[in-house]
């Protein structure tokens, strides 16, 4: 179960996602499934249907229904264990992974006939789309977080806008329809290997494009193995500069995992690496607006891995 939906399983057979609330059509999801469907990605539990109302505000999604995956568990659990342990190996299925979901978005169906795009040249005057988007992020995680957090977060303001320097200036990066939330915990590892799930996007963006650059889901994903360590550390009593070694290793193997597949599969140009600190810096602002919104105890989270990159 995630914070914002709310999941059943049925007879160890299937998994009914409802949405809560229940979210205006057209959504994400379907398409996605239909396309990855289309284009061979197996690496996700099999979707089964989308349960849709019409109503008087329009036609509404109120179910997702996925095939159930025995002995599934997600990133927050199986990650965290490999945290305490020390275990790394994970870290190249993970990058394998991501390359394999990217490969595929990036190939054509008839659902998404023209999977790849390029980005504009910024609009003048005015800032550029992600930058402007990072900006608005780190403007409202400083409002959202008080205390000496937001004491901390204030003094570092400055520093943090500047790592966002690079999307300004983005020129002809690929662009293709990302996964748009991909951390540990939308990847379950089950029976027989990983699969990713929760094609719903970022639950702290509304009106995105679909289309942004693959560096932006790498940077979530990254990001959330910062995440996993600041977890080992608070709850289960981790040496926090052995976490810190584990991962500097375990982001290390995932990202050479991640370039040597996309390379594999004839798609190396989709990532543009200099957007991925930026693209770090705005998901972790967009980790405070969610603990602010959703959930205040996931905080510490964020906020550990901002204090240990600004030491």
């Amino acid at each position: 179960m995630d914070q914002t939906n709310h999941s059943v399983i049925v007879g160890e057979s299937v998994v009914v996602k409802w949405l809560t609330p229940p979210a205006p059509l057209p959504q994400p999801t379907p398409d996605m499934f239909a396309h990855l469907t289309s284009v061979g990605f197996t690496a996700t539990a099999t979707p089964y249907a989308a349960v849709s109302h019409h109503g008087d505000d329009g036609e509404l999604l109120l179910a997702l229904v996925t095939a159930y995956l025995p002995d599934a568990e997600d990133g927050w659990k199986w990650c965290v264990d490999e945290a305490v342990t020390g275990g790394t190996d994970f870290a190249a299925d993970l990058g394998v992974l991501a390359a394999d979901l990217h490969a595929a978005m990036a190939t054509p169906s008839t659902t998404f006939p023209d999977p790849v795009r390029h980005a504009p040249a910024p609009p003048r005057p005015g800032p550029a789309p992600w930058s402007a988007r990072a900006e608005e992020a780190l403007n409202e995680a400083l409002a959202l977080t008080g205390g000496e957090d937001g004491d901390w977060l204030s003094a570092h303001a400055d520093a943090l806008r500047a790592e966002l320097g690079p999307l300004t200036s983005v020129s002809a990066t690929p662009l293709i329809r990302i996964h748009g939330d991909l951390h540990v915990g939308q990847m379950l590892r089950w029976r027989d290997g990983y699969a990713v799930i929760d094609f719903d996007g970022n639950p702290t963006v509304t009106g995105a494009d679909p289309f942004q650059p693959a560096a932006r889901d790498l940077a979530q994903l990254t990001t959330s193995l910062e995440h996993v360590g600041q977890v080992a550390v608070k709850r289960r009593d981790a040496d926090p500069l052995v976490i810190g070694e584990w991962t500097a290793a375990a982001r290390a193997a995932l990202q050479a995992a991640y370039l040597a597949r996309l390379a594999e599969r004839g798609h190396a140009a989709l990532l543009d690496r200099s957007l991925l600190r930026p693209f770090e810096i705005e998901q972790e602002c967009r980790e405070l607006i969610y603990a602010a919104r959703h959930l205040p105890r996931w905080r510490y989270a964020p906020m550990g891995v901002l204090r240990s990159w600004y030491p």
